[in-house]
């Protein structure tokens, strides 16, 4: 039977998420940053797993961001989400996370929004 390419890509996705999620929690000290990319928007948490609270969180869709881009979705907006959440866990005293760049290989968008947040202060 063929399936829908649809179907194919979400048990892919389904298939990468668990085996990159295996190697990665988020702990009280190193709390998990996690990135996920829509059509339209891109949107951050850093995410403590151990007491399953969000600490802190970014998108491109928070009006004072929106505001300042040009496009939500593109290399500058990563760039500037990573500066804005790098900031907030400042802000909470936290340095040193642990990246799970979801099902997304590490390249474009991600790898410019993990740049930007080493260069603000933040440990991966």
């Amino acid at each position: 039977m063929i399936t829908p390419k649809s179907i194919q890509k979400g048990k892919r996705e389904k298939r990468l998420r668990k085996s990159v999620r295996k190697s990665i929690s988020g702990t009280p000290e190193r709390p998990r940053m996690i990135i996920v990319k829509s059509n339209k928007y891109l949107y951050t948490q850093v995410i403590d797993d151990e007491s399953c609270s969000v600490l802190a969180s970014a998108s491109t869709l928070e009006k004072d961001l929106k505001s300042r881009l040009k496009n939500t979705k593109d290399k500058e907006a990563a760039k500037l989400m990573g500066k804005v959440i790098a900031d907030r866990l400042k802000e909470k005293k936290i340095t040193r996370i642990a990246f799970d760049r979801n099902v997304y290989p590490f390249m474009g968008r991600v790898k410019i929004f993990a740049d930007s947040a080493r260069e603000n202060g933040i440990l991966f």
